[in-house]
């Protein structure tokens, strides 16, 4: 048999859980499957926003659905699921990355931080703070995507004109069309 039980192995399992389930005692056979989690997954083991975090994921499972529909944080937004938008964009290990397009098993052992972990103690970052006081959003969709970008942007000592804070937010569509107020929260971030 796979998984290297015998079927001599397997008929005395069942057996003896047959006969505890008739006698109505519970057994203390180990539940396999359980422990290695279901066929086809893999755990993985990264720390998100601070905390340590383990799943047992398919390894086809990209960081956002990980993200969103395992660890329900879900201000990480899927846009076009392409990585053309930049709405998905989170830090792993203090770098950008579009997670729509980065498998959640590749940050094994790595930090990733979404937008629920940049505050503190509920005061906003100074990034976030200033796309409040600049108006930098308008359906909010994007914001998240474009807040990690800034933030990054700003840690990496990048885009010290207009033209080149447009330049390295080019990858975060804004389909509102608030790049103007984007690029005046980020000057006000830099200067905070």
């Amino acid at each position: 048999m796979a998984d290297g039980l015998s079927r001599r192995h397997f008929f005395g399992r069942a057996a003896a859980v047959s006969a505890g389930l008739a006698v109505g005692v519970p057994t203390a056979t180990p539940d396999l499957a359980a422990a290695a989690g279901p066929p086809g997954t893999i755990p993985v083991s990264f720390t998100v926003n601070g905390t340590g975090r383990t799943l047992q994921l398919d390894p086809r499972v990209t960081l956002l659905d990980a993200l969103r529909e395992r660890l329900n944080l879900t201000g990480t937004k899927k846009g076009c699921d392409r990585g053309q938008c930049g709405a998905c964009t989170v830090h792993v290990d203090g770098r950008r990355v579009l997670s729509c397009l980065t498998l959640a098993a590749a940050t094994q052992g790595r930090a990733v931080t979404t937008v629920e972990g940049l505050a503190s103690n509920g005061t906003l970052t100074p990034v976030q703070q200033a796309f409040v006081d600049n108006d930098g959003m308008q359906c909010g969709f994007c914001t998240s995507g474009q807040v990690m970008s800034a933030t990054a942007l700003i840690t990496e000592g990048r885009g010290s004109t207009a033209d080149e804070i447009r330049e390295w937010m080019s990858g975060n569509i804004c389909r509102c069309g608030c790049y103007t107020n984007i690029v005046a929260a980020i000057q006000q971030a830099q200067g905070a």
